[in-house]
């Protein structure tokens, strides 16, 4: 089979997609060693993950979201704000869309100045004040699912933390096993902002910024009382995000994210099988 797949470079606080139209349904989706390597940062386009718009019939579109090595996962926040901005620049849905995940329904809304707010799943399984045995002694930390799993350690020194070492070691660390979690290390800065370095599970390494990670901290950390909501939110990229929600028994309930969402470019992919 020889294709030509149209896609979008796009990037929301530094964390890069490639996205793809693909509501006639011919994107080579099965061909996972393709598509891990064209999300090669070396030798193909180079990616944080592949994002495709495709037909729904609970909402304007759905959202399938591949990791860069071509695993399939449940949702990403900062590519969901890309992608609506996409969506709605061609006709696919409306400035007020609703997004169908396999992490469920996620509305979003795109502002015209560069900027997506984008209503998350409300957060579940959250895990408060454990503690992990690690090599170099107990590390303790939070956990809450926005949409994929996320663990939360708060930290003094956010630049010293060996974020790729540390980092793989929670991610695979046995308490979150099969599916292991996304690790993220955070400081509250002195102005009430939270910063945020965030090693993700499937890029397997530290990305600039990532949405659904930005999100848990925030929680984590309102829920421990270091800020409150609506809470900023300063990942590795720079950027400054927001967080809003809203407290709602033991958790909280209309949790948003909202920042950039930028073109970068636009290519074409040979598709040649």
């Amino acid at each position: 089979m020889n294709l030509t797949v149209p896609f979008w470079k796009m990037h929301g606080a530094g964390n890069d997609f490639i996205l793809v139209d693909d509501r006639r349904g011919t994107f080579p989706a099965a061909d996972r060693a393709w598509m891990a390597a064209v999300g090669a940062r070396r030798t193909g386009v180079g990616c944080d993950g592949i994002i495709l718009i495709q037909p729904s019939t609970s909402a304007d579109f759905r959202m399938r979201f591949f990791n860069p090595d071509g695993g399939e996962a449940d949702m990403c926040g900062n590519g969901a704000r890309c992608v609506a901005r996409l969506a709605h620049e061609i006709g696919a849905a409306p400035a007020d869309m609703g997004i169908e995940t396999a992490a469920g329904a996620l509305r979003a809304t795109v502002l015209g100045d560069g900027r997506v707010r984008l209503r998350m799943t409300d957060p579940r399984d959250w895990r408060m004040g454990r503690t992990l045995r690690m090599e170099g002694g107990p590390l303790e930390y939070g956990f809450v699912n926005t949409g994929v799993p996320h663990a939360v350690v708060e930290v003094g020194d956010l630049a010293a933390v060996d974020v790729a070492r540390l980092g793989a070691a929670v991610r695979h660390h046995g308490d979150f096993q099969p599916a292991g979690t996304n690790a993220n290390f955070v400081h509250v800065e002195a102005d009430g902002a939270v910063r945020v370095r965030t090693y993700e599970r499937g890029v397997e390494g530290e990305t600039l910024a990532c949405g659904t990670g930005m999100v848990a901290s925030a929680l984590v950390a309102a829920k421990l009382g270091r800020v409150r909501l609506p809470a900023l939110v300063r990942p590795a990229s720079g950027d400054t995000l927001e967080v809003g929600g809203r407290a709602y028994g033991d958790g909280f309930r209309d949790v948003t994210l909202t920042g950039p969402a930028v073109h970068v470019y636009r290519g074409e992919l040979d598709y040649r099988r």
